[in-house]
């Protein structure tokens, strides 16, 4: 264990009278004469009314509290900001999604430590609220734990199972004249029916999968639908857990290693996740101090078969995913297989090879959502690492579920995603074009905004198999097709995709793993002269802030790199 003292903030008011205005203030909020004895744990709250994602989340909080209330150690509760992308998507609210995943972390490290907190119980839906909470908890190192607040249930029009990602894919294919405006406002008033985080396995669900996997969220527990008793249950049943790892000083630099962060990778790859999952997880090691590159998810790649027929790339949602047995049932067939580190401590205090232990071998013969390992959906793990003179930092390709895994073509060269959109809603993209979108990198946008209008309104449109397309930017967890994100040094930087020109050749080879600008070196040092940054679009307030202290994307995009 580490050598963090427990009971920090306890042990601070109650020594002498020094200490009686730290217990006045305390009283007030109703402590009473033995509670200043009593560990205090931090509930972390993401509750928001702005989003389904987030709605839920009060029930969960209060069931937790009272059950750190019964486990005798004296909860407070305070809140969180979120920024919900399937809001702010392909608006200016979008840049301050990634931006709000280092400000959950700030501001989760600002209470706990500015309180003294000797644990913290993190309870979160949106896609940045799981990377910043475990940020935070990596920094921090009390005793600490992920409740997720749980998925959406699906939505349905004309028999169609629905989610979020239904309506940006809608627009795309009303725009070609492919959807009736009575299909394009049926799947748009049905894709969400309650509250939770997106349905498929996009980001939010496959990050909450993961920690699972990483040992710092319950077995079990990340599928479970928002509205469902199971899902209160679960939290209850986290903050006792908790509650023990208090008393055992049980930290989350125990648990997050690198062998732990495999695991999580490991669960990533199997179940079909998120590009976003790469430099969440670039962060969550550099929080940790773990030695962990944007390498290593190729290593780990190539090994994990993808097991899970989940959406995007599949047919079934989170839900079904947990009626098959979810993540625990994936970690016994990955463990069997030696995919795994059976070693590595969970939250409970128990390993995870004995946290599987009654969990069966092979999966149940009645579904199809979860495929054998000798039957899987592809040999290899889906995220690719690409390099090339375009990358060579490297960037993310999601490469499974396509016909084809290699494209040239020439360049439709966009500065911003605004601007591709328009293109592709008016139909100048054709087969065979290679789109680039640059300057939305973690400087450039600022803020890295995920490009899931213009890759829907591509499938929307029949192109998502014939067109490329490459950006410094991000992707949603629901994007799909022949996209690479993430690349590597970015433009505002000067990195080689600010000096592609409209025309120029371009091959994306995923079986390869290359990206490659087919100019030569000559040509892009001549460029390269000419080239100049762009004026910053923000002077004042915290995208300049953010554009002056985060890192390259091959790094995590974090803000404490170099501090």
């Amino acid at each position: 264990m580490t050598s963090t003292p427990p009971n920090r903030r306890s042990r601070l008011i109650t020594q002498g009278i020094a200490r009686s205005p730290n217990r006045a203030m305390l009283r007030a909020v109703g402590f009473a004469d033995g509670d200043f004895d009593k560990p205090i744990v931090g509930v972390a709250s993401g509750y928001s009314t702005m989003n389904p994602c987030n709605a839920g989340i009060q029930p969960l909080v209060d069931r937790a509290v009272a059950a750190l209330e019964q486990a005798g150690v004296k909860p407070q509760v305070f809140g969180f900001p979120t920024v919900t992308d399937g809001v702010g998507m392909g608006t200016e609210g979008m840049k301050y999604s990634l931006v709000s995943r280092e400000v959950i972390a700030d501001s989760i490290e600002t209470a706990v430590n500015g309180q003294l907190m000797d644990g913290v119980l993190c309870v979160g839906g949106c896609d940045k609220n799981m990377p910043g909470s475990m940020m935070a908890m990596a920094r921090i190192n009390v005793p600490g734990m992920f409740v997720y607040a749980g998925t959406i249930k699906p939505g349905f029009w004309k028999g169609q199972k629905l989610t979020i990602v239904s309506p940006f894919e809608a627009v795309g294919a009303f725009t070609a004249g492919k959807m009736s405006r009575e299909d394009l406002e049926g799947i748009e008033k049905n894709a969400c029916p309650s509250v939770g985080a997106c349905g498929g396995q996009y980001t939010a669900n496959t990050m909450s999968s993961s920690f699972e996997a990483l040992g710092m969220s319950l077995l079990g527990s990340s599928q479970m639908a928002s509205p469902d008793p199971e899902k209160a249950d679960s939290a209850a049943l986290s903050a006792n857990v908790l509650a023990e790892a208090v008393k055992n000083n049980l930290c989350p630099r125990d648990i997050i290693t690198r062998r732990s962060i495999e695991n999580a990778i490991a669960i990533v790859m199997a179940t079909g996740g998120s590009t976003n999952a790469v430099l969440h997880y670039l962060a969550i090691a550099s929080a940790a101090g773990v030695r962990w590159t944007i390498d290593d998810f190729e290593r780990v790649r190539k090994k994990v078969p993808v097991l899970c027929a989940l959406k995007p790339s599949g047919p079934y949602v989170a839900t079904d995913f947990h009626a098959a047995g979810g993540v625990p049932q994936v970690l016994k067939m990955l463990l069997e297989a030696g995919l795994v580190h059976g070693e590595c401590v969970t939250i409970t205090g128990r390993t995870l090879a004995q946290e599987l232990k009654d969990i069966p071998s092979t999966p149940r013969a009645d579904q199809d959502v979860i495929r054998a390992l000798d039957k899987p959906l592809y040999r290899q793990g889906h995220l690719a690492i690409l390099k090339g003179n375009l990358a060579p930092e490297g960037c993310v390709a999601k490469i499974t579920g396509l016909k084809k895994t290699a494209i040239t073509g020439p360049a439709r060269v966009f500065d911003s995603e605004n601007a591709c959109m328009k293109a592709i809603l008016a139909k100048r993209i054709k087969p065979g074009d290679v789109v680039v979108i640059r300057y939305e990198g973690p400087k450039g946008g600022p803020g890295m905004q995920e490009m899931l209008a213009p890759t829907s309104a591509l499938i929307g449109q029949g192109l998502g198999e014939s067109v490329g397309l490459i950006t410094d930017g991000r992707f949603s967890g629901g994007t799909w097709g022949m996209v690479v994100g993430h690349v590597a040094p970015e433009a505002y930087v000067g990195g080689t995709i600010a000096l592609v020109r409209e025309g120029d050749s371009i091959t994306i080879d995923a079986k390869k793993r290359l990206i490659h600008l087919d100019v030569s070196a000559k040509e892009l040092a001549a460029r390269r002269k000419k080239w100049k940054p762009p004026q910053p679009s923000h002077s004042k307030g915290l995208l300049a802030k953010y554009r002056k202290l985060v890192s390259t994307a091959s790094e995590g995009a974090v803000t404490d790199a170099n501090v």
